[in-house]
């Protein structure tokens, strides 16, 4: 191994040599009494944490250097803290007036050890809205203190460390999970499961960029050992067929955060306004017996079996002469392009009796309302496109009966549900196959890898990928340029973590190298 002083030399030159070569700047955070760099000295923010409204219970959180200071002057303590983690009854007071506002719980958390990082006291009080009033006011009155920004106690939790982006994004998701399979997903990636695969990836491919480094340096003095290159070689390979494969999840997870787009399209008058209301259970759409009521999409957020589903009514499909229901019926063609999941709403009343005429009708109205099917003649989507058809009390129930069974033996259509949304005949099954189409396009989030559940994600993983392709393509033309493929790729899979440096290369250079031995 080199010298202490030698490797200080070296570590110079190393970093002049990359920056010449445009790497990527460094991130690093030098730390003090566990405290990072840029925050012993920051303000002390403190917020109300439990959310505005009256509650029988309110948190005020307070995080900075001035939090020992808050607490001793708003809990009347004279010298010593509280113990770590404990909760503590306490007269709450104004420091300028001394005068009672609360008696609540104080729970000193010192740093490192706290959801920042920084010192950190957290005020439980009744939720009242005077109290609340009066406690923030009173805080903002201590020297050295102010009201936190949006989000930034989180913020000062990724830059000391305590959490990674990706875990930042999923504890916003969490926040915001409104369905049981969000939640599952967001709290999954606030484990940081997500977090960690990226890290793997990203310490291969710093393990790679620094033996390519290392090669390229001094290979011409025979420091470096035979088949670097190949070893390097095998782990761009497999990186990029893990990452296509991660990018080849059909938009589960991000499908699953936002809501399942379920779109309910057919001609006029077939009961799409009454399956929206018998599905949100309230009259969010007007029903009437005049066709072309319907003229603007009319949207509804659904909970279906724990998954988020954004529900729209669209306007019935015709030619009018009337501009105003021309330009609802394209808003309704542009909706279903843009649905995950169509239901396709067909009074039954106009299908033919006759099973093969029955399909040549069904078919023909499907084309007519999918416009992918129509452009590129495909087959209907299964999996994204299910065939209900309305009003089966105003068939006889024989007739109704055959229609059923002739229809399943039918090949060459979307599956088929027979609804009465009059007397609600139907409407279970159609329900319990509804939630397998919606489970089935968001997926479990509890089983398998972890999936990609922001758009940003995709975007920076699809830019690691082409960076390995320019690793391969360059690899025995310009072996310089082949390094940057790989310094691209982990720039891009820093930006998902929020976490790039050049520090760590250079260990690792020193650890699997021996320079100059």
């Amino acid at each position: 191994m080199l010298p202490s002083v030698c490797r200080g030399v070296w570590r110079a030159a190393v970093h002049t040599l990359r920056t010449s070569r445009g790497a990527p700047p460094c991130r690093l955070l030098s730390t003090c009494d566990g405290v990072p760099a840029g925050l012993a000295d920051a303000d002390t923010i403190f917020a109300l944490s439990s959310g505005h409204g009256r509650c029988g219970v309110a948190v005020v959180r307070v995080s900075g250097p001035s939090s020992a200071t808050a607490l001793r002057r708003m809990a009347g303590l004279r010298c010593s803290l509280p113990p770590p983690r404990a909760a503590l009854l306490r007269s709450i007071t104004d420091p300028q007036g001394k005068e009672v506002l609360d008696r609540g719980l104080v729970i000193w958390f010192p740093a490192p050890h706290s959801f920042t990082g920084e010192d950190s006291v957290e005020f439980h009080i009744h939720g009242g809205t005077a109290v609340i009033t009066a406690v923030l006011q009173a805080l903002g009155s201590v020297p050295g203190m102010r009201p936190a920004d949006a989000g930034e106690f989180t913020r000062r939790a990724f830059q000391a460390g305590k959490l990674g982006l990706t875990e930042v994004e999923g504890l916003g998701d969490l926040i915001h999970a409104e369905t049981e399979a969000q939640r599952r997903q967001a709290l999954r990636q606030m484990s940081g499961e997500l977090g960690h695969l990226y890290q793997d990836w990203s310490h291969k491919l710093k393990r790679c960029l620094a033996h390519v480094e290392a090669f390229i340096d001094f290979s011409e003095d025979e420091l470096i050992e035979d088949g670097v290159l190949n070893q390097v070689d095998r782990s761009v390979c497999n990186l990029q067929a893990e990452m296509e494969r991660h990018l080849k999840d059909e938009r589960k997870g991000e499908r699953l955060r936002s809501g399942v787009q379920v779109v309910i399209a057919g001609a006029t008058n077939a009961g799409k306004s009454s399956l929206l209301n018998k599905l949100c259970q309230r009259p969010a759409a007007i029903v009437s017996p005049i066709a072309g009521t319907t003229r603007d999409v009319v949207e509804t957020a659904l909970d279906i079996g724990g998954f988020p589903v954004l529900l729209s009514d669209t306007a019935g499909l015709r030619d009018s002469p009337d501009l105003v229901e021309r330009e609802g019926v394209r808003r309704a063609l542009e909706r279903v392009e843009q649905a995950d999941l169509t239901l396709v709403v067909v009074d039954c009343a106009h299908v033919p009796a006759d099973a093969q005429q029955a399909a040549a009708f069904l078919q023909g109205h499907l084309r007519s309302v999918l416009p992918t099917v129509k452009q590129r003649e495909t087959a209907f989507p299964a999996d994204r496109c299910l065939l209900v058809l309305n009003k089966t009390d105003l068939l006889p129930e024989d007739e109704r009966r055959t229609l059923d069974e002739e229809l399943r033996q039918v090949s060459g259509l979307p599956p088929v549900c027979l609804i009465s949304c009059h007397t609600n005949e139907g409407l279970q099954d159609f329900l319990t196959l509804l939630h397998v189409r919606v489970k089935t396009l968001c997926g479990d989030p509890l089983s398998g890898a972890p999936t990609l559940t922001q758009a940003r994600h995709r975007a920076h993983l699809q830019q690691c990928v082409a960076a390995l392709a320019q690793y391969k393509h360059y690899r025995n033309i310009d072996l310089a340029l082949a390094a940057e493929g790989v310094r691209l790729a982990l720039t891009s899979l820093g930006r998902i973590t929020g976490r790039v440096g050049a520090e760590e290369i250079l260990d690792i250079i020193f650890k699997d190298f021996c320079i100059g031995k």
